[in-house]
């Protein structure tokens, strides 16, 4: 994505309880006289913040151009990632665009693939079976956190359902008194101009 120099851009998370998530990142800054964005923006960094759906921060740190931030969420909802470069230009003279490279994994565990091939067939296939194992836990996890989710939503649905119900009971009591009005009162003014 791009961003101005002094501009801050956040992305919503929405992430179960106790999810590791690992986010890798690259800035590179625009050249005006290129007419291209540089390989990299020496000299440039990135404020990282972490919030979570409490408002609290989990993580606020300062990296280099490109780097690698990891945070452990512990509780569930939409956590918010911010990014803000640490120009010190002023705001009328940062006017350069970068562009963030960004891959965020959440709930991945990863494993080594030069380590694995160096250790013999049964370690390999241990290793192996346990990064299957972390995979099935994370997804157990994300499961349960979709179910909580949904039986909120079927609650609130539910309740919503009810008051549209009470509502419209309500509308039509009001309509049939207002209707039973309506005729007493044509009924007297008819008897009252003796038109009955």
């Amino acid at each position: 994505f791009h961003i101005g120099e002094r501009e801050e851009k956040c992305i919503i998370e929405d992430l179960p309880s106790d999810t590791l998530v690992v986010g890798n990142y690259k800035v590179q800054r625009w050249d005006i006289h290129k007419h291209d964005f540089l390989e990299s923006a020496p000299g440039l960094g990135m404020f990282v913040s972490v919030s979570t759906p409490s408002g609290e921060v989990l993580l606020s740190k300062l990296y280099g151009p490109q780097g690698t931030f990891s945070f452990t969420s512990y509780l569930s909802g939409e956590h918010i990632i911010c990014f803000q470069s640490n120009s010190t230009r002023l705001l009328a003279i940062a006017g350069s665009k970068l562009r963030i490279h960004l891959d965020i994994r959440v709930g991945e565990h990863f494993f080594d693939e030069s380590a694995v091939q160096a250790k013999e067939k049964v370690d390999e296939v241990h290793v192996r079976l346990e990064h299957l194992i972390e995979q099935i836990q994370h997804v157990s996890k994300e499961q349960d956190y979709e179910r909580e989710r949904e039986e909120k939503f079927r609650k609130t649905s539910e309740e919503t359902n009810s008051n549209i119900l009470w509502w419209a009971i309500v509308q039509t009591l009001i309509l049939i008194f207002v209707g039973i009005w309506q005729i007493k009162s044509l009924r007297d003014f008819f008897i009252a101009k003796k038109l009955v």
